[in-house]
């Protein structure tokens, strides 16, 4: 009666660490909903940088702005270091007690309002700094395209991305924030592009 009693509590016990990795991980949907914003801000990225000269790629509204060229650098060394962070630091990070569904909640809409927003600027840490890298603007955005794959594969076969949390500078984030994180980036970016071409010095070919 014992043993039987002891396999009862064991086999009890799996189940509920069962439930509680599959409250960790995220739904369909919000899979989904990333993939979709992951494809749509890529989409964003190739619209602004389509069919550009040398002389598009290249110019720069101010000394100390960037050009086109170097936004599309900055954002395919960024793709391969955000996705490499949330891989190998956040997902392998101690796992974590559930969090309230208010609070990741909180944190999933303060990442899309917050990052994609221009009105605060953020100066590129050294190794995001563009150093013509890649060779080219066009070997950059084709690295960007290949990264942003990699970074949807990753996301379709990752579990447990709500168990693991890692700090950013807007407090811990789990793993399905930082991917929310990556596309927002490229909003982000994509915008200053756009800028860039909105300048009236802009060559018009």
């Amino acid at each position: 009666m014992k043993r039987f009693r002891a396999g009862a509590v064991i086999f009890l016990l799996a189940l509920a660490g069962a439930a509680s990795a599959n409250a960790q991980d995220v739904s369909q949907v919000e899979k989904e909903h990333a993939l979709q914003y992951l494809e749509s801000t890529k989409k964003g990225v190739l619209e602004a940088t389509k069919g550009l000269s040398d002389a598009q790629w290249n110019f720069k509204p101010a000394p100390d702005r960037w050009s086109v060229a170097q936004v599309i650098e900055h954002l395919a060394a960024a793709e391969d270091m955000l996705r490499g962070l949330t891989q190998e630091q956040v997902m392998k990070s101690p796992a974590v007690a559930v969090r309230d569904e208010t609070e990741t909640k909180k944190a999933d809409e303060g990442v899309l309002a917050m990052v994609p927003d221009r009105s605060h600027k953020v100066q590129a840490p050294e190794p995001l700094q563009p150093t013509n890298r890649f060779g080219s603007p066009a070997a950059a955005q084709k690295h960007f395209v290949e990264s942003r794959a990699t970074t949807e594969e990753f996301l379709k076969s990752a579990t447990g991305l709500r168990a693991h949390l890692a700090d950013s500078p807007m407090g811990k984030l789990d793993g399905y924030e930082w991917v929310l994180l990556i596309a927002a980036h490229s909003e982000r970016h994509t915008k200053q592009m756009l800028e860039v071409k909105a300048d009236p010095n802009f060559p018009k070919s």
